[in-house]
């Protein structure tokens, strides 16, 4: 098909023809007191589970009419822009430092890290000596694992864990090759590579036992939950049972103190959490409750101490106190307070040692290092400068020696990781993020504004743009949003986003409610019967970078991914005229149907964001009425790009497709409607780290192109 810039000035630009799904006027839910209409809820295919296992086995019609609307996306988008997509590939590849690798992490006699070779698609995972743990001579290197080889023949390959026994003789690791996250658990030699045992249809989610002849491991069900704890004994045919969650609404996890003395088994759902723990010193696979779980009452638990030290926000600690008991009687009697709850000053993370215990905190909206000094109890905080930054941090291996590591970044700071001397506060900087290309942080300008919310609300927008960009209101701005589950979009440096800053844009990130970029209240007020104030949070957003004179109605291109993709398709509902694009990654947007689907994999644990309308007529209005599939009008929506993955569990592909299908229906002046389904992937996209930056060009071409610049496709000439 030709582009417009092909064609003689004045002569009429081939269009290819929108799908058009076939609706089903008849199919009609019946749920509570209300009834809907549900015309393509044939999209979905009965056999889901299957498919997501053998993408083969999708229904014949339902392909056909993917298949079409990927030709469509593709002619109509991806040929007409490809030599811009090439072109920011080509930026975005260049910034990356092929031949990357992670600091080592020392483990005994041993230091574990992870590279990349040039050209390479897929991590490799090696070690060499401790005391060569910081040179980079590679005759000392061990290879463990090979992605690049592991992956040539699957279209589709993810490793989402490798782990090494305490003994450093055996390397475990969980593949999934189809994108469905069903991970095989395989156990290697290292030495030789030689696999010993395998384990499929995992979580992928595991941890050693300190006899290195035993694996804790996490199980899925019928319907992709995660919900049982088994231990392997390597050698023996069958394995133990330690723990099976009966509640389909809470998901089960397992993780290892990092003292080595204790193998924890965790049963949560996004606000209620329940912890039991067995002793690694011992066979004896019994656990031991923590504090059962009580609905809203989160905690976490690490070794401390000899003593068990917890976060929770029990008794009203909105924002989490750190308390502490002893390890033979943990029960909530016996808790002790070590830091109490301090209103805004939000408890994100612990990380503990022999002789310090490090959390990490966030307080309006920027987070810090606090070292607890086990001895004396006394505290100090790692404090940083600028206005927007972003910090993790890890204890590595590390149990008896006073390092701390941990990795700073900003929307111009190249990541650095520094080691941390906790005792004498000095810190060593072990790497800084090379970009290749070249990048001066001074060319650039980080703000960050508060934009008026509903109710009072002060809305945190972090705002990075090129140094020459004028603020006289035309520059473009990409508005990325999020603001469910608490997940905070971190203020990091990411490579991607300069090529389009580069060309004139400013990148906005809105720390809308439903986040916790201003304590754990922040979320609570962006849920439930006020999760509308996620949606208007981020209106209110793009609404103040207007009136603030960055930019004009029209010029801002949303963008969110998940549930942030919801965020997109309420916002175009609430003001589609604000947006000139729209970007939504796998979008939550068939919410009523979803959470009243309780067969679907994450639907019972996500009741207590969304509500359960299936038992609740209030949640069932509430959803109905921001659901964006359900709320679909006669509006002048823009552009949109639409995207989703055959094989995600956790925003599966008929949602997007849905949502197309009616958009085109019942707004067709509105648009146009883009929408790509991988065909070989799941909920991140495609695998391999060049292969995802072709999906970021497609987006960004698609944002360049909906504001005019540098390209203007047939279809943005007509569109609006």
């Amino acid at each position: 098909m030709a582009n417009s810039s092909d064609s003689p000035p004045g002569q009429t630009v081939p269009r290819a023809t929108p799908p058009r799904a076939r609706r089903d006027e008849h199919a009609i839910i019946e749920q509570l007191e209300r009834s809907r209409r549900d015309p393509y809820a044939w999209l979905k295919d009965d056999n889901w589970r299957e498919v997501m296992r053998d993408p083969s086995r999708l229904r014949s019609d339902i392909r056909q009419h993917l298949d079409a609307e990927n030709a469509y996306t593709r002619a109509m988008l991806e040929e007409p822009t490809s030599a811009l997509q090439d072109t920011l590939f080509e930026e975005m590849r260049g910034r990356i430092n092929e031949n990357d690798s992670t600091v080592p992490a020392i483990d005994g006699e041993w230091a574990y890290y992870r590279r990349f070779r040039e050209g390479g698609e897929y991590p490799l995972f090696a070690r060499r000596p401790a005391a060569h743990a910081f040179d980079s001579d590679p005759a000392h290197e061990q290879l463990l694992l090979d992605g690049d080889t592991m992956a040539k023949d699957c279209d589709y390959w993810d490793i989402r864990k490798v782990s090494h026994s305490p003994d450093h003789r055996l390397v475990a690791y969980a593949i999934d090759d189809k994108g469905s996250e069903f991970y095989t658990l395989h156990i290697v030699e290292a030495a030789t590579g030689r696999e010993l045992e395998s384990i499929p249809d995992t979580y992928g989610e595991f941890v050693w036992g300190e006899d290195s002849a035993s694996l804790f491991w996490v199980a899925r069900d019928e319907n992709a939950r995660p919900v049982a704890v088994f231990c392997r004994r390597l050698g023996r045919s069958a394995d133990e049972l330690v723990y099976r969650e009966a509640d389909p609404g809470f998901f089960v996890g397992v993780q290892k103190s990092q003292s080595r003395r204790f193998i924890f088994v965790t049963a949560n759902d996004h606000t209620t959490t329940e912890w039991r723990f067995l002793r690694t010193d011992t066979t004896d696979l019994e656990l031991t409750l923590v504090a059962p779980r009580e609905p809203g009452v989160d905690y976490s638990v690490v070794d401390f101490d000899n003593r068990f030290w917890i976060k929770s926000n029990r008794n009203g600690a909105v924002d989490f106190a750190l308390v502490s008991a002893p390890h033979d009687m943990p029960a909530e009697e016996n808790w002790r307070v070590e830091t109490p709850h301090r209103p805004g000053v939000l408890i994100l993370d612990m990380e503990p040692f022999a002789d310090f215990i490090v959390r990490m905190e966030r307080e309006n909206g920027l987070p810090r290092i606090v070292v607890h000094e086990r001895t004396t109890g006394a505290e100090h905080a790692i404090d940083f400068d600028e206005q927007a930054y972003s910090l993790g941090m890890s204890n590595g291996y590390f149990w008896d020696a006073p390092w701390l590591r941990f990795e700073y970044s900003s929307p111009t700071t190249p990541a650095q990781v520094f080691d941390y001397n906790m005792a004498t506060r000095t810190r060593i900087l072990r790497k800084t993020q090379q970009v290749p290309s070249g990048h001066n942080p001074a060319d650039y300008i980080v703000e960050r504004i508060d934009a008026p919310g509903s109710g009072g609300a002060q809305v945190p927008v972090t705002l990075l743009r090129h140094r020459s960009t004028p603020l006289d209101g035309t520059a473009p701005v990409l508005l990325y949003g999020y603001g469910s589950y608490g997940i905070t979009i971190p203020a990091d440096f990411r490579t991607g986003r300069l090529s389009l800053v580069d060309r004139g844009f400013i990148y906005a990130i809105a720390d809308v409610r439903g986040s916790m970029a201003k304590g754990y209240q922040w979320y609570l007020d962006g849920k439930l019967d006020k999760k509308i104030n996620t949606f208007t949070d981020f209106v209110d957003a793009g609404r103040h970078l207007v009136a603030r004179g960055y930019t004009s109605p029209g010029r801002i291109i949303g963008m969110g991914g998940s549930a942030g993709g919801l965020l997109m398709g309420v916002a175009a509902n609430l003001d589609p005229e604000l947006f000139g694009g729209i970007i939504a990654a796998v979008p939550f947007v068939d919410v009523l149907n979803t959470m009243s689907d309780e067969t679907l994999p994450l639907t019972p644990p996500e009741w207590p964001e969304w509500g359960n309308p299936l038992i609740d007529l209030v949640a069932y209005d509430q959803i109905e009425a921001y659901s964006p599939y359900d709320q679909v009008g006669l509006r002048n929506y823009p552009p949109m790009l639409i995207t989703g993955g055959l094989t995600d569990p956790r925003v599966t592909y008929w949602e997007p497709a849905k949502w197309a299908a009616r958009l085109r229906h019942e707004a067709p002046d509105g648009g146009p409607y883009f929408l790509k389904i991988n065909m070989d992937a799941g909920h991140g996209g495609v695998s391999g780290r060049f292969a995802s930056l072709r999906e970021t060009a497609l987006e960004f071409a698609f944002a360049l192109a909906c504001v005019g610049s540098e390209i203007t496709p047939s279809w943005r000439s007509e569109a609006r």
